[in-house]
């Protein structure tokens, strides 16, 4: 599936690749809004998303221009806004056949939750890929190690995105992942969840700085105890924000 993406902010990007890609999507970015009309029908996509924090004037048009032969349940349009995207505006947006209005701030984790299920609603996404995914931070407590097929040399890591169906790292020692290719599987891993140490088989999902993971299989009781640890994250991030602004 063919995702379109017109924005020039390389931060939102980066996320969506982080964030959206794993959902199955081919991301394809424009910076220019009118270059993005022109080609619209040798692209095809599946989906748009517009940023109408870099086009205040142009995103009309583009929708207009969308919506004249893709209806939304072809493909559904999501715009992104800054934080005081006036009223009048959304009421324009709604009418024209904007799927749904994200605010541009994917730092935070409820916005992700929002394109994905906007996009979920519209789209026959990877079911595997729907759970939320996390932002890990120190106070979370995971870690991740694998033995590299063939040698058995560690690799090791640090977790930036968890899920309940996979993780995404940035790899201590980048040359240690150049001879490893999409779909290798990992069966070696050692994985910290907390106070719980895992050991999933895994399969490499995506390559780059940022590496993406997919678990494939847990012992017996294992995916369990990743699924509970995960499922009350929300709760200690909602503890976490009330103990700050006490």
């Amino acid at each position: 599936m063919k995702l379109l993406l017109v924005l020039s902010s390389d931060e939102t990007f980066n996320l969506m690749s982080v964030y959206i890609k794993p959902l199955g999507f081919e991301l394809i970015r424009y910076h220019h809004i009118l270059k993005a009309m022109d080609n619209i029908d040798e692209i095809d996509p599946t989906g748009i998303i517009i940023s109408a924090r870099d086009f205040p004037r142009h995103w009309k048009i583009m929708v207009q221009f969308v919506r004249n032969d893709r209806p939304k349940d072809i493909c559904p349009i999501i715009l992104l806004t800054g934080d005081n995207f006036p009223v009048e505006e959304s009421s324009k947006a709604s009418f024209l056949g904007v799927s749904g209005i994200v605010i541009e701030n994917l730092h935070n984790m409820a916005e992700i939750d929002r394109i994905q299920a906007i996009l979920n609603r519209y789209l026959p996404t990877d079911e595997k890929r729907r759970s939320r995914r996390y932002l890990v931070e120190q106070w979370q407590r995971f870690n991740f190690v694998f033995a590299r097929p063939g040698d058995n040399v560690l690799v090791t890591g640090e977790p930036k995105t968890i899920s309940t169906g996979g993780l995404s790292f940035i790899p201590d020692n980048p040359p240690l992942m150049q001879e490893l290719f999409i779909n290798t599987k990992l069966e070696d891993c050692s994985f910290r969840a907390g106070d719980s140490i895992l050991s999933p088989t895994c399969r490499l999902a995506r390559t780059g700085r940022i590496i993406s993971l997919e678990f494939l299989s847990f012992p017996e009781g294992e995916q369990e105890t990743l699924n509970t640890y995960i499922e009350n994250l929300s709760l200690k991030e909602l503890e976490k924000l009330e103990k700050n602004n006490s």
